[in-house]
C-alpha cells in the first residue's frame, strides 16, 4: 500500500512522529547500504586510514620541503615514523573493521542523510524560506567535506606524527593499539567535519532569532577561547598545530557573521514586502 504524505499543517504530534521515523529508517538503511560496500572494499578503506602511517604521506612531503628550505630538522623528514600499529584483542581487527565500515558509511552518506533531515523540516517552512535554503543540503554537504578532507589531511597527520613520535623515554617503545589509531584518525575527521558546519548552523540559528550579528560580535572573544580550546583538545599540544587548526574556523566564524548579516537584511526586506502588499 502507497504511503500517504499528509498536509503538515493538520498532522498531530504522533504523525510528525511516524515522518521521523520514516526519515531515519531511510537515513539508517543508506548508511547501512554504504558501510556494506565499505566493509567489502576493506584494502581500499584502510589504506586511506593508514595513509598518514607513512611519512610519504602528502602533508608530511609538504612540512618536511619547508623545513629543508629553512634548513630546519624536522620529524616529518625520514623513512617512517618510529611506532607499529598492533591489535591485542581477540576480536579487535573484526571490530575495527566493522564500525570503520559504520563511520566510513556516515561520512559518505552524509548528503542523503542530509536531504532526508531536509524533506522533514522542509514543509513546517514557508515558500520564501524554502527558496532562500534551497542550496542547504550543496552548501552543508561541501562544508562537512572540507572539514573531512582538512582533517585527514592536516589534523590528523599532525597528532599521529607527534603523539606517535613521543617519548618519555628511550626505555620505552610506541606499539599503538589499533583502536586508539584509528579512534585518532575517526575523531580528528568527524569533529573537522562538524566544525566546519559552523555558518550552517548560524544560519538556521539566525532564522530563528536565536542569533543576531550584534551578538556574534559581542562574543568574538569568548568565541576565540572556545575554538583554541577545541583546537587543544582535538590536536598535539603544541601550539603550531593549535594554530593551524584554529585559524580556519575564526575565518568561518568571521563568515558566519556575514550569512547572519545577510538572513537579517533578508527578513527585513520580506516584511517590508509584506507591509507594502497590505
Amino acid at each position: 500500500m502507497a504511503k500517504v504524505t499528509k498536509d503538515p499543517n493538520e498532522m498531530s504530534f504522533l504523525d510528525h512522529l511516524e515522518e521521523l521515523r520514516w526519515h531515519l529508517i531511510r537515513s539508517i538503511g543508506a548508511i547501512i547500504i554504504v558501510a556494506t560496500v565499505a566493509f567489502v572494499m576493506k584494502d581500499f578503506i584502510f589504506g586511506i586510514i593508514f595513509g598518514p602511517k607513512n611519512l610519504d604521506f602528502p602533508t608530511y612531503r609538504f612540512f618536511c620541503n619547508i623545513a629543508t628550505f629553512f634548513g630546519i630538522t624536522s620529524d616529518f623528514c625520514g623513512d617512517e615514523l618510529p611506532f607499529t600499529i598492533q591489535s591485542r584483542l581477540m576480536a579487535g581487527q573484526f571490530s575495527a573493521h566493522i564500525w570503520t565500515s559504520i563511520w566510513s558509511g556516515f561520512i559518505i552518506s552524509f548528503p542523503y542523510v542530509l536531504w532526508e533531515l531536509w524533506r522533514f523540516i522542509s514543509p513546517g517552512l514557508h515558500a520564501n524560506e524554502r527558496k532562500y535554503s534551497r542550496g542547504f543540503i550543496f552548501a552543508a554537504s561541501t562544508l562537512f567535506f572540507i572539514g573531512v578532507l582538512f582533517g585527514y589531511y592536516v589534523v590528523a597527520p599532525l597528532s599521529i606524527n607527534f603523539l606517535g613520535t613521543y617519548q618519555v623515554s628511550d626505555v620505552v617503545n610506541n606499539e599503538i593499539d589499533l583502536g586508539s589509531y584509528i579512534g585518532t584518525v575517526r575523531a580528528s575527521v568527524i569533529a573537522c567535519g562538524i566544525m566546519f558546519e559552523l555558518p550552517i548552523i548560524i544560519f538556521f540559528l539566525t532564522k530563528i532569532g536565536l542569533v543576531t550579528p550584534e551578538i556574534l560580535k559581542k562574543y568574538r572573544k569568548i568565541a576565540l577561547v572556545v575554538v583554541l580550546i577545541v583546537a587543544a583538545v582535538i590536536t598535539p599540544p603544541d601550539v603550531t598545530s593549535q594554530i593551524i587548526v584554529a585559524i580556519p574556523v575564526l575565518v568561518l566564524y568571521q563568515i558566519s557573521i556575514y550569512i547572519s548579516k545577510l538572513v537579517l537584511k533578508r527578513e527585513a526586506k520580506r516584511e517590508k514586502a509584506l507591509k507594502n502588499a497590505k
